[in-house]
């Protein structure tokens, strides 16, 4: 019964809008009407407010981690299989808020938050090639989406082969949510990080 409302509780807990929340609570606007709509960190930023992007970014992430790390500390009979059902419960939850309607964001922030809860060589890998890919070619879509799929790689490859298949699982779900971004990334007309046309981006 215990993990069972531990799900619940990374579910709700990753329902909690944080880029809905502060770019209100800092007079910065609906989010859901800025940019892409998006409630994540990079539609965030387009309303100029770099440090409310950077408050999202860790708070979305840090969703994913404490769900995680709730479910070793209740449950540490189910350890493994525990922490990654919270975990992706959480995710869940901010990609598909009950508070919004079911319309939250793409998940990127919050599997990277619990992917270094369950181990950080995972985290380190999914952060790396989300931020060289983003430094190299410039299109943020491009590197959450490639981070996300990496992140099941680094749990085989790092000795972490409980975790592959759900984190597997839970990059499908950031690229399904990113198949607006696919689309425009086929046809070349996905925008750059600095572009004018950035606002239809993630």
């Amino acid at each position: 019964m215990t993990i069972f409302l531990l799900i619940a509780l990374g579910y709700l807990l990753g329902s909690i809008p944080f880029g809905v929340i502060l770019t209100r609570l800092f007079g910065a606007g609906d989010l859901r009407q800025i940019g892409s709509g998006n409630i994540g960190a990079t539609n965030v930023l387009r309303t100029g407010r770099k440090g409310l992007a950077a408050a999202t970014l860790i708070l979305d992430g840090a969703k994913g981690a404490v769900a995680v790390l709730l479910a070793r500390h209740f449950v540490p009979e189910l350890a493994e299989p525990g922490a990654m059902l919270a975990g992706a419960a959480a995710m869940i939850g901010h990609c598909y808020p009950v508070w919004l309607k079911f319309r939250g964001g793409k998940g990127v922030a919050t599997l990277l938050g619990l992917s270094f809860a369950l181990g950080w060589p995972i985290g380190l890998v999914f952060a790396a090639v989300w931020l060289g890919t983003v430094l190299l070619l410039r299109i943020s879509s491009l590197g959450g989406m490639v981070g996300a799929v990496s992140a099941p790689v680094a749990a085989l490859a790092f000795g972490y082969p409980a975790y592959a298949l759900g984190l597997a699982g839970l990059a499908v779900i950031v690229l399904w949510r990113h198949r607006e971004n696919i689309v425009r990334l086929r046809a070349g007309t996905e925008p750059r990080v600095g572009s004018k046309k950035q606002d239809n981006a993630a």
